[in-house]
This record gives C-alpha cells, structure tokens and sequence, in this order.
C-alpha cells in the first residue's frame, strides 16, 4: 500500500491541482499526445502492430516520452490501448487500422467468461518494466496510468469491435443483468489489476477511461455501470495517486462519474467547466476541456479558447488543462506546443502558491 504523501512533499502541479492543492502554474496535458500526430511517432511505428507495440517496453518508454519533450507537458500519459489487459488475459483481439480492437469470439454467453480470467501481476511484466523505465526517464514529471473502464471493455467485447448504437450491449444488459454484472465485474477486477502494477512501477496517477459511457441513459449508467466502475476506483483508492475519470459525452453522468469515486472529473469538449463544475458541487477539481477540432483554426481563435477554459476552470479546487477528448491525427504538433506554452504563460500571471 502507497502512504499519501503530505501537501508539502508534492512537487508536481499536475498532482497538485488533482489533490485542489496550490500550484506554480495551471498544468497541461492532453490526451492522444502520444500519438499519430508525431511525426516521430509514425516512423518509430512504421511495419510495427499496435499491440506489438504497446506490449514492447522499448517502444512504450520512446513513445510515452516523446511528446513530454517536443512539447514540454506537464504530465505523460502511459502510451497503451484500451484491450491491452484483456490481450494480456489471453482474449483473442486485433487492433486493425481504422477499425479499432476487433475480437476473433465476441461474448455471448455464460460460457464466454471462462474465457476472461483474472489479471495477475505476472501476465504483464512488460507493463511494468514500462513504467518503471519511463519514470526512471521523466524524473520529476508524473506519469498517468491508462485503464479502460468495465463498460467500455464489455461493449467491445459483447459487439465484437466498435458500435455505434451497442445494441448487443444494451440487450445483454437488460435482457441477462445477471450475466451482465458478472462480466463487468470481472472486467472490473482486471482493470482494477492493471493500474496497481503500474502504480506500483511509479504512476504518480491514473485515469480511467470509459469511451462509450455517454451512449447511456443516466438510469442505465447507474444501474449497470457505476457500481463496476466504483470498484476500480476504490481499488486505487488504497494506493494513494489522484484518480481521474472521464467519459465521452457524459455530461449529464458527471454527478455520478464523481460519485463512482473520482478525485478528478475529466471534462469532454461537450460540457463547459462551469456547467461541470455546478453539477458536481464545486466539490471535485476538473480536466479539460479544448474542443481538439478548434485546434486547427487560427491561432487567436485557439488562444482565446485556450484564456477562456483556463479562466473557467479557476472556479474549481483544482485544474489540469487538456483538450475535451484525444489529439486528432491531423493536428500540427507545433499548435500543441504553443498551447502548452500559453497555458503555461497564462496559468502563472497570478501567484498560488
């Protein structure tokens, strides 16, 4: 177990505005930042399949670091893929260029969770000989570990890839609830496994990632999700790093996103900060949220979205820029780069600490 350390031994802002501490300067991040938008990126994953490389701690380490070099963030993001820990478990998935994770049996039965074991340890050594060599790497800069949500991973595998209205999902958690719950909380455990090792490698953070929670309805969220999600997070409670959580279009679940047990809510481009931050009672600091499309407009265009979210998020305990869901492939890395320096430049022109 991780002992939380006291205020005055956090030296990194992003820890800091996670925990409503006071900070030097806003921190940033941004999600996708490792990524397709680096042209060091592409060339190092050239001929290389993604769960090749994300199971190479070689290439994970390069990876993760890179964009915390080009554009001087404040935090790294481990680079993974949602259904890395169900491949380490043994579920048979492809990731297949623009496609997304496709599984060779999607779930259909009871007899489908035998087929999903428990995570242990030591199904991802490489994991954690990532992590390790990664913060060995970044020194004082934190890195964020990476997990799927249950509802998430369950779609992908009740519908055997990406859907756009998980209409298998939703039958299967209606019509067998019973099985349903029994999945999730499978899926639960294995997330939940897979951010105590990399915390345990040296994450100073996580975040739990749940992609299609905002095809739900609220009553279906709290029903058949939050419970499951709940269990992944206060499982990491006891390791003592900041937990962040964010969904996609989930504005009208953030009350409940927080209640599942978040430190800090994750803010999609769809909801502003304010809106945010009423409907969780100014009780949770936020992450957020550039809509990742404005950054291809002119550069005073982003810049004033840029002042306005900061601006917006001073009225929460605690904010860590980031865009309002992952870079896009086409961004110019260069306007990553000068958003990090303004929100540097902007996020300390008042003293707070």
């Amino acid at each position: 177990m991780t002992t939380t350390p006291g205020p005055d031994e956090i030296v990194s802002d992003l820890v800091r505005a996670a925990r409503g501490l006071p900070v030097r300067r806003t921190p940033v991040w941004f999600m996708r930042q490792a990524g397709r938008s680096l042209p060091e990126y592409r060339a190092l994953r050239e001929g290389v399949e993604m769960l090749t490389a994300c199971r190479t701690p070689e290439l994970v380490t390069e990876i993760t670091l890179q964009p915390v070099r080009r554009h001087g963030v404040d935090g790294a993001i481990l680079f993974s893929d949602i259904v890395v820990p169900l491949h380490a478990v043994g579920v048979e998935v492809d990731i297949r260029a623009g496609v997304g994770p496709v599984m060779a049996r999607p779930f259909r039965s009871r007899a489908d969770l035998a087929r999903i074991p428990a995570l242990t340890a030591e199904m991802i050594p490489d994991i954690a000989a990532s992590v390790a060599d990664i913060t060995a790497e970044l020194g004082p800069v934190p890195l964020i570990g990476f997990a799927g949500a249950p509802f998430t991973l369950a779609s992908y595998l009740v519908e055997g890839g990406p859907s756009k209205n998980h209409e298998r999902t939703k039958a299967l958690m209606h019509g067998d609830p019973g099985l349903w719950h029994d999945l999730c909380a499978r899926l639960a455990e294995i997330s939940g496994a897979f951010l105590e090792v990399q915390v345990a490698a040296g994450a100073s953070a996580v975040q739990l990632f749940d992609s299609w929670a905002g095809f739900l309805s609220r009553r279906d969220y709290r029903e058949f999700v939050e419970p499951h999600s709940a269990r992944v997070l206060h499982r990491l409670a006891r390791t003592g790093v900041p937990r962040i959580h964010f969904g996609v279009g989930t504005g009208e679940l953030l009350a409940d996103m927080a209640a599942a047990g978040a430190d800090v809510i994750g803010v999609d481009y769809r909801t502003d900060l304010p809106s945010a931050v009423s409907r969780t009672q100014g009780q949770y600091p936020v992450q957020g949220n550039l809509d990742p499309a404005l950054l291809f407009a002119p550069w005073d265009v982003i810049a004033d979205q840029v002042r306005r979210i900061l601006d917006e998020g001073a009225a929460a305990p605690g904010h860590i820029f980031n865009l309002g869901h992952g870079v896009l492939p086409q961004t110019d890395p260069d306007v990553l780069t000068k958003v990090v320096e303004l929100v540097h430049e902007k996020g300390s022109s008042a003293p707070q600490m």
